[in-house]
């Protein structure tokens, strides 16, 4: 049979085809119908091209992408790809004629207009281009370059204080429910994944159908297959960020040679480094070179011979995995669609590599699945930490760690960034606040079902709020007004809901004391950051830092002689002088990242590129859309993102709905639930999902925005899998 695509009533795809190639290629085709602006941001991102239509501010990622060798990475692995898995391979290939037709066929969105720009081709390694440039930053490297300058500047006991897991980092929340907790007698797992909230979303709802395997699942636009998040009917399976740490910063002594570049080794020998130029076309600006140089540890992302750009004498190489073993996991994609038990899911993830992920499986027959997938070099303590010097003996990579498991408690796992089965693998975790949470909601009940999902996705409770109050408490000899809206806040329900006047008053109180924490003279000389690439720049933001970690540095014992109890009075003061107006939705809006913003961005803070934990740092807007970070002290926020075109949110940071700002920064929110879903074992058709827009990218489409609604409530559409229940749409 020929492929056939169906849609759902919110224009959600549904495929059908013949053999798992057509339906690759039938992927690729709908995906481009629906998402050929996207694509094209992403196939120039792995390039490192993209500032030769979006401009000067894209010109730091392009450098980063280049200096990192990410298209040649790709490249590399898809070699390696096709001589080990000629299967998956051609798979990946009937994925990119799918694109390349589908952007062929279809009227350019607006978009390309507005940039004159024309789709471009896809090549075969394209998609491992597309999953490496937005999971390159996953990890956080550039948290050792922060613990670096925080050590330097204020000790080592600093990187206690401003960790991310005290608290910091946003990131997902995943659940499992086994079948002796729910009222079918079968599993459920339910969750979200916390990224950017990119428009178009970073998931692409999807039903890829052939006689081999029939799957509903969440994926990745630009990517074949269903990747994180997918439900075969008898097995599902979910994913949260392990936080583990897999990438390694060497610093590197560099020098020019008549012949080139070479690199000082841990043997005491100068190497020859490989070295080569490249031109970026900047829109606006005619072209930029990059000297891209790499070393036997891997490419050098910042400095170089001279140094960095100040002058300092620096230069910084990058290893990480995929360009060490030509391995991008993508072998395990194709196990992943026909698998039938957790079995199946289990075996398949021994091929993943990156990012690296807590997964949570259950199958229709009880089986059960938590694990650790991925994969993590085993090395020196100190590699893990900070940069080390490539030229000492001792920090080379010897092979890599077994991926740990975990079992259930009490018939329930829940994964949400903190401590847990990755433990081992990792330096900084999220707070376990939201994991906290989670468990104490389900432990509320003794038998769950999958339509009682939404109330914990929606959950508002601010775990964190507890050593602010506690100061508040403590304080003596406030003015009237100000001891009335302490009284306010101590009573408090401590959720953080759009409608409420307390949560903003708290809100506002909070960001005030971040604020004089981090002009404090003690913290000064922690304000100003290290010469590195603007790409690596929001890990190195105090004020972010501060604000993420306002729950340590507020319980610490002494805070390099801060007065802390006369900040918060200061700041509650300030607050009663000028209180708040409306309520924590009226400030704690959406900001989702666009590559082309609607109009010119003004000067007021917002979101950036991406990342994360980076979750716990900023980016400016060229910064790669789907990571980690938060914002830093200068960036900009698309107009067209402003109060009176995006909604309200609930939530925050440390709430269960995870809807991310920046404390002392900004109250909007940059990053939050990328996705929604319930995967029921007793029966697929009672699962349900949802995305913060919708399932098309093309502005003026009906399905561009028709799920914000849903989103913004905490309900979910349907799963819908039977194809007499669909609207055939065409035959491709």
């Amino acid at each position: 049979m020929s492929a056939e695509t169906y849609r759902d009533a919110w224009g959600i795809p549904h495929l059908r085809a013949g053999s798992v190639g057509e339906l690759a290629r039938a992927q690729g085709r709908v995906t481009a119908r629906d998402r050929a602006w996207q694509l094209e941001v992403e196939r120039h991102r792995a390039q490192g091209t993209s500032a030769s239509f979006l401009g000067p501010e894209a010109l730091s990622w392009d450098r980063f992408a280049r200096r990192a060798r990410l298209a040649d990475t790709a490249r590399r692995c898809f070699t390696a790809l096709a001589e080990n898995d000629p299967e998956t391979a051609a798979w990946v290939r009937s994925y990119v004629d799918g694109v390349n037709e589908g952007l062929a066929e279809k009227e350019p969105s607006p978009e390309f207009a507005r940039t004159g720009l024309a789709p471009g081709r896809w090549e075969p390694w394209t998609p491992l281009g597309v999953w490496l440039a937005t999971h390159i930053l996953f990890a956080g490297f550039p948290a050792k370059l922060w613990r670096e300058h925080i050590t330097a500047h204020l000790g080592p006991e600093a990187v206690a204080l401003f960790a991310t897991d005290g608290p910091g980092t946003a990131g997902s929340n995943g659940w499992l429910v086994s079948g002796e907790r729910t009222v079918t007698g079968h599993a459920v797992i339910a969750g979200d994944p916390h990224r950017w909230i990119e428009d178009p979303g970073v998931y692409q709802q999807i039903h890829l159908s052939c006689p081999e395997f029939d799957v509903v699942g969440l994926a990745v636009p630009g990517v074949p297959g269903i990747a994180h998040f997918g439900h075969t009917g008898t097995v599902a399976w979910a994913i949260t960020n392990a936080m583990a740490d897999y990438q390694d910063l060497y610093r590197e002594r560099l020098r020019r040679t008549g012949a080139g570049v070479e690199a000082l080794g841990p043997d005491g020998a100068w190497h020859r480094a490989a070295r080569h130029t490249e031109t970026i076309d900047v829109a606006g600006e005619g072209t930029a070179e990059v000297e891209v140089i790499e070393t036997d540890r891997g490419p050098v992302i910042a400095g170089g011979p001279e140094g960095l750009d100040d002058g300092t004498p620096a230069a910084l190489s990058l290893r990480y995995p995929p360009r060490v073993t030509g391995d991008l996991g993508f072998g395990a994609l194709l196990p992943l669609l026909r698998a039938r038990r957790v079995a199946d899911v289990d075996r398949a993830l021994d091929a993943w590599a990156e990012p690296v992920n807590v997964v949570q499986a259950a199958d229709t027959e009880g089986g059960l699945l938590h694990r650790v997938a991925g994969r993590v070099p085993v090395r020196a303590e100190s590699n893990r930490l900070r940069p080390v010097s490539a030229w000492e003996p001792g920090h080379a990579w010897d092979g890599w760690h077994t991926p740990p498991r975990a079992g259930l408690a009490d018939g329930v796992a829940v994964m949400a960034n903190q401590r847990g089965p990755a433990a081992p693998l990792g330096v900084e975790f999220a707070p376990p606040h939201r994991a906290d949470r989670i468990a104490a909601l389900l432990a509320g009940k003794e038998h769950w079902s999958a339509a009682d999902m939404p109330a914990i996705h929606t959950d508002t409770h601010l775990g964190s709020a507890g050593p602010l109050l506690h100061h508040l408490a403590t304080l003596e000899d406030l003015s009237p007004e100000a001891a009335a809206l302490r009284g306010r806040l101590l009573a408090w329900d401590r959720r953080m809901d759009a409608g409420s006047t307390d949560a903003a008053v708290y809100a506002a109180v909070r960001g005030a004391v971040v604020r004089r924490l981090a002009a404090h003279p003690s913290l000064a000389p922690a304000a100003v950051p290290p010469a590195y690439p603007e790409v690596l720049q929001p890990w190195l933001a105090l004020l972010p830092r501060v604000g993420h970690a306002l729950e340590h540095l507020l319980r610490a014992e002494d805070l390099y002689g801060i007065d802390r109890a006369a900040a918060v009075r200061d700041a509650l003061e300030e607050v009663a002088a000028r209180p708040p107006a409306g309520t924590w939705g009226d400030t704690h809006r959406l900001a989702p990242w666009r590559a082309l913003p609607a109009t010119p961005r003004t000067g007021e803070p917002g979101p950036s590129g991406e990342p994360g934990p980076a979750e716990d740092a900023g980016l400016s807007e060229e910064a790669v859309p789907s990571q980690d970070a938060g914002l830093s002290e200068d960036v900009g926020l698309p107009e067209d993102a402003g109060p009176a075109e995006e909604p309200g949110l609930s939530g925050d940071h440390d709430c269960v709905l995870c809807t991310s700002a920046v404390p002392g920064l900004t109250d909007r929110a940059a990053r939050g639930p990328a996705a929604r879903y319930v995967w029921d074992l007793a029966d697929r058709q009672d699962s349900s999902w949802v995305v913060p827009h919708g399932a098309c990218g093309v502005p003026g489409s009906p399905h561009h925005r028709d799920q914000q609604p849903l989103w913004l409530e905490g309900g979910l559409a349907p799963v819908i899998t039977d194809f007499d229940r669909l609207t055939k749409e065409t035959d491709v």
